[in-house]
Formats: structure tokens, C-alpha cells, sequence
């Protein structure tokens, strides 16, 4: 096992990552950039090495700030976390190099699952079902146009690189294709510094659902079933929830096969997310792969018991994976708690946060790395917190959630606190009956103006 670890990211996700390598008995060093320098992750940690200023390239986007720090506190593993490097080739390359373990997929699995038209391509080969078409990149906007013939409109142009929906573009009918091109190439090339595109038939009325899987790199994998990821703004998650409400035992048990047959083909190591869009009639399609712990990671842990960030550790040590799959035993929801206000917009709320109350009680769980006096920067991404609730029901769940809302207190900036509050009184969320367009097409944003 490995005697120290380095976090290499900030925040909530830091201080969740020390928390358990403090239960396995690990030392832990964290890093940070001088507007993290009173972030709990660095006072909780029992190392910490500022390794640059603010702007994120310059600290935890700086892979060779972050060996160094590794090298002089005599690291041993590094975790990625999620966002920054967790998903960079180069950086798990660079760690092998220099003899530090990277907690998460080799680099050559990476380069296999991160770029989303090599990840089609493999997921199809595998059995795994895939959206209908183009088969890898895009070389001509005239190639683009024939397959969105042939699949028929509408169809979606998608950046290779990156997430969080940037790149994307659904083009409708043929007039649409040469500006919905341009606009996608441009935004991707400026977003990730890569401008490829690939091209898929729209999958119309879908669900966002993925499965949770664990692989040791010898080709052995498991599940741990689903999280439905719909509510969504702009292509970003707000809530996640497991079991989705409208998994049945089928779709759970195909979907699972699929994502494992994904792992196995590549030989998979350490925790992923294999995502699905999931249509009206049930038909799931694959979508892209994480290849590192997910935000929304709290729910499947408080339905399996599981500890993910142990699993994560536990296998980059050589330890044994388990043989079964895990299945939901209550319901978890997650709201992410943002520094945003969404009664403007969702306009980003960086300051200083003058009064906290954390809710509590039986099934409530936060995770987060904020407290009263604490100012949050505004050089990152504006998730302070995320609420995790667990009952027995989703309905029991909901109702939880709301009183655990109440309870939650932040002043001195905005936060999404009042939207969460909403939806759940909103009669199709609580009916569970919504799609991924679904705050687009019937949420009453006016309301929180």
C-alpha cells in the first residue's frame, strides 16, 4: 500500500480524497495555488506545497509544478481527482516516469477512452451499442453532410476533445449544417486546442444515464449500476440520483453487460463512468467514457456502501477487485450546491461567505471544502458544495432533500439553493418523469428573478 499520496486538485474533492487516505492510514499531501491558500484541503492535509499562482495553468494545470511537489515531499501516488489533469495522458505518463503511481487508467487507456470518436469506435467493437454515425473524425464539411443524410436529420456535431458542452451543435436540417460547423469547429478548437468533430444522429426525448464501473487492469470489471444525470442545464449536471426512475431490472442488466464488455475490451483500471443516452423506448445508446471519479460519485457510495476513492486506491495498489456487481439498496440524490445565481442567469457569485449552516440529520451528507469566512475565488469552477440525501424511496428522498434545503444556509453571495428548492416541489421532477432538455422545455426559471 502506498504510504503518501499527493491530491493533485483544490477543493471539495481534495478534502474528500484526504479524508479517506487519513481512514487507510496514508499521508497526504495537498497542493494549492495562492488563492487556495486558506481552502480546507490545506489545512487539513498533513503536507501542503503552494504550487503556483490563481490562473490554472499555471497551478493545476502545471504537471511539472506538481511532480516537483510530488518529488520533494516524497509522494509515492498521485490522485487526480476529477477535472484539471485527471483525464490527461500525458500527466499519468509523466508520473510513470518519474516512478509515482497515477490513481487512475494508464495513459494508453486514456488516449482510448478520452477522445470520443476513438471511444465510439472501440465501444462498438465491443458489442456496446452506439449511436448512429460517422465512424471517427470529420475530414470535410461535404463528408458531414452526406452521413446527416443518410442518418437523417436532426442530427448533433460534436467536439472529440473536452465536455461540458462545448463543441456541440444540433443541426436540424441541411442549412443549418455550414454554420452549426463553423460555430462547432471554432469553439472547440478555442476550448481544448483540438477542433475535430464527429457526427451523430440526435437521439430526441433522451435520458442521461450512466453506469458506474471498477476494472484492475487485467481485464477483469464490475458495476455498480446506475446514476441518472438528466437535470441538466447547458449540458451540465445540477442533480444526480440512483436508481434512475426509470430503470427496470432488463435495462439495468443490459446496461451493465454493456458498460462491463467496454471495460474489459481495453483492459480497464480504476473507477469509470460509462454514459448512456437512453430514449423513450427504453433503446440505450452509448455516449462517452470518464476515466476518473465522477462529481456526482456520493450517490452510488451511499447506495452500495461502498467507498470509491478506497476502490480507486485499493486497485492502483494491485489490490484484488470484488466479483460481484453492486445493486441500489435505498435512493440517493445529489443537488450540486453552486456559488451562482440562478435567478440571473446562473451568473457566477464569487465573495466571501459571511454565515454557514450545514443541514444534518439521518441520511444527510455534505461534501464540501467551504466555511463562514471563507472567500471563494473566482479563477474556478463555482461548486462549493454538494447535498447528498439517502431513504429508503425516491419519493421519502425527495421530501428529504427539500427539508434538508431548508436547513441549508449560505450568505454573503448567491448560491442555487433556491432553484434545488424548486425542483423539488416541481410536479415532473417529483414524478420522474423528465429528459435531458427538461429544465430547457418546462422549468419555470422566472420564477427565482
Amino acid at each position: 500500500m502506498f504510504k503518501k499520496i499527493l491530491i493533485a486538485n483544490r477543493g471539495e474533492i481534495a478534502l474528500r480524497v484526504i479524508r479517506t487516505c487519513k481512514e487507510m492510514g496514508i499521508k497526504t499531501v495537498a497542493v494549492y495555488s495562492t488563492a487556495d491558500k486558506e481552502s480546507l484541503h490545506v489545512k487539513f492535509a498533513d503536507e501542503a506545497v503552494c504550487i503556483g499562482p490563481a490562473p490554472s495553468k499555471e497551478s493545476y494545470l502545471s504537471i511539472l509544478n506538481i511532480v516537483s511537489a510530488a518529488e520533494i515531499t516524497n509522494a509515492d501516488a498521485i490522485h487526480p481527482g476529477f477535472g484539471f489533469l485527471s483525464e490527461n495522458s500525458e500527466f499519468s505518463k509523466i508520473c510513470a516516469e518519474h516512478g509515482v503511481k497515477f490513481i487512475g487508467p494508464s495513459p494508453e487507456m486514456i488516449n482510448a477512452m478520452g477522445d470520443k470518436a476513438t471511444a465510439k469506435a472501440t465501444m462498438k467493437k465491443a458489442g456496446v451499442p452506439t449511436i448512429p454515425g460517422s465512424d471517427g473524425l470529420l475530414s470535410t464539411i461535404e463528408e458531414g453532410l452526406k452521413i446527416a443524410t443518410k442518418v437523417k436529420y436532426p442530427v448533433i456535431l460534436k467536439a472529440t476533445a473536452g465536455g461540458g458542452g462545448k463543441g456541440m451543435r444540433i443541426v436540424n436540417n441541411e442549412n443549418e449544417f455550414a454554420k452549426a460547423w463553423k460555430d462547432a469547429k471554432m469553439e472547440a478548437g478555442a476550448s481544448f486546442g483540438n477542433d475535430g468533430l464527429y457526427l451523430e444522429k440526435f437521439v430526441e426525448e433522451p435520458r442521461h444515464i450512466e453506469i458506474q464501473v471498477l476494472g484492475d487492469g487485467k481485464g477483469h470489471a464490475i458495476h455498480l449500476s446506475e446514476r441518472d444525470c438528466s437535470i441538466q442545464r447547458r449540458h451540465q449536471k445540477l442533480v444526480e440520483e440512483t436508481p434512475s426512475p426509470v430503470m427496470t431490472d432488463r435495462l439495468r442488466d443490459n446496461m451493465g453487460k454493456a458498460a462491463i464488455a467496454g471495460c474489459k475490451a481495453i483492459k480497464y483500471e480504476g473507477a469509470g463512468t460509462i454514459e448512456f443516452l437512453v430514449d423513450k423506448y427504453n433503446d440505450f445508446y452509448f455516449m462517452e467514457m470518464n476515466t476518473r471519479i465522477q462529481v456526482e460519485h456520493p450517490v452510488t457510495e451511499q447506495v452500495t456502501g461502498l467507498d470509491l476513492i478506497k476502490k480507486q486506491i485499493e486497485i492502483a495498489a494491485g489490490l484484488p477487485l470484488e466479483k460481484t456487481n453492486y445493486f441500489p439498496k435505498a435512493h440517493a440524490m445529489e443537488c450540486r450546491i453552486n456559488a451562482e445565481d440562478p435567478g440571473n442567469g446562473f451568473r457566477p457569485s464569487p465573495g466571501k461567505i459571511t454565515n454557514i449552516n450545514f443541514p444534518g440529520g439521518l441520511g444527510i451528507r455534505i461534501d464540501s471544502h467551504v466555511y463562514a469566512g471563507y472567500t471563494i475565488p473566482p479563477n474556478y469552477d463555482s461548486m462549493i458544495a454538494k447535498l447528498i440525501v439517502t431513504a429508503p424511496t425516491r419519493e421519502e428522498c425527495t421530501r428529504k432533500m427539500k427539508r434538508a434545503l431548508q436547513e441549508f444556509v449560505i450568505e454573503g453571495i448567491k448560491t442555487t439553493i433556491p432553484f434545488h428548492l424548486k425542483l423539488m416541489d416541481d410536479a415532473g421532477f417529483r414524478s420522474g418523469n423528465f429528459t435531458t432538455k427538461y429544465l430547457e422545455t418546462s422549468f419555470d426559471f422566472d420564477s427565482l428573478k
